[in-house]
């Protein structure tokens, strides 16, 4: 599955409202960020190779409130959501396998 570019607009219907069950992972990262930039391409990986997961990205610099209204004070921020509601986030570029881990968790 594709990642999926998440705006204020569109937040609503492809999180929120994601399938019942289907967890859903929120990179919240900008261009500007060398930490982002590194993990990045590994989001990109989970998106194509993991089953059962849809991802999607927020450019905190487009979308600043969307990043407030979930406290994303340091980025990247990954951020899994499970049938609306936060279940689990991480801060910092992680290793593929932590992620994976916390999305299967």
């Amino acid at each position: 599955m594709s990642v999926v570019t998440v705006t204020t607009l569109n937040f609503r219907d492809e999180v929120l409202n994601a399938p019942k069950g289907l967890p859903v992972l929120v990179d919240f990262w900008a261009s500007w960020c060398g930490p982002c930039k590194m993990l990045s391409p590994v989001v990109d990986q989970i998106a194509e190779e993991v089953d059962g997961v849809k991802v999607c990205k927020v450019n905190v610099d487009e979308e600043p409130d969307l990043a407030a209204a979930y406290g994303v004070e340091s980025i990247p921020t990954l951020i899994l959501f499970r049938d609306g509601e936060i279940d689990n986030q991480m801060v910092g570029v992680r290793p593929k396998a932590a992620i994976v881990s916390m999305i299967s968790g």
